[in-house]
């Protein structure tokens, strides 16, 4: 399936609840937070640029609603001469991240610029997670219906797989194990919450989100970016 394909076999409105509500949500919340959060915005930015220059951001084309690509906006993780062509996953112990990026990783910080694509209208606070182009082809037998709705920076999937880069099993190309086990588990649980999600739903996510991040920002990382936990 391409993504005009997808685009123009979902024409419809969102489905749940009204977008003009969610959209003023949006823009209300992404912009007091993007305030509120501007010091830490600008800190991880210094030492992104510190630790190995520019460019401070990574961007990449994601799927959003309908199937329509958009580019979303993170803090780099990866050290600048790598490219998008290589895997598109992060996984656990990845070559790849600098020593700033391993803790933008832990912690999620490296998210902060998604507040951009919130005030866009790319993305929503609630949502499923925007998917890489890469993965446009897992968006069949049903699973193309998490597509009707835009994607978000918060929401079950993100909570419950907030460790994804932990899951994949050694000796399994990181890939395939998610085309086959990974996107699948989301996309149902996806469509198992949007189809029935309410306001107070979608903000009970919110504040969830916002408290893992917080909570694993101070837990996680101790002085020097080493991780508190004990990793098996």
């Amino acid at each position: 399936m391409t993504m005009r394909d997808t685009a123009e076999q979902f024409s419809g409105p969102s489905l749940g609840m009204d977008v003009g509500v969610r959209r003023t949500l949006d823009i209300l919340c992404a912009g007091m937070a993007a305030f509120a959060l501007a010091p830490l915005i600008l800190i991880v930015a210094i030492v992104i640029w510190i630790e190995s220059g520019g460019p401070i951001l990574f961007s990449q084309l994601r799927l959003g609603q309908y199937g329509r690509p958009f580019r979303m906006y993170k803090f780099r993780k990866f050290a600048p001469d790598c490219d998008n062509h290589g895997c598109p996953l992060t996984v656990e112990g990845d070559g790849r991240l600098t020593a700033v990026g391993r803790v933008l990783a832990r912690t999620k910080l490296d998210e902060l610029p998604q507040l951009w694509n919130v005030l866009r209208g790319d993305m929503s606070l609630v949502g499923p997670r925007p998917e890489s182009i890469a993965f446009t082809d897992c968006f069949r037998n049903g699973f193309e219906r998490v597509l009707e709705h835009k994607p978000g920076l918060f929401g079950p999937c993100q909570i419950m797989f907030r460790h994804e880069n932990k899951l994949f099993p050694a000796g399994v190309a990181a890939v395939e194990f998610y085309r086959k086990v990974l996107f699948p588990a989301k996309a149902e649980i996806d469509l198992a919450y949007f189809s029935r999600r309410t306001l107070v739903s979608d903000l009970g996510w919110i504040f969830r989100g916002a408290w893992m991040i917080a909570a694993g920002s101070r837990t996680e990382t101790a002085p020097g970016g080493r991780s508190n936990r004990t990793r098996k």
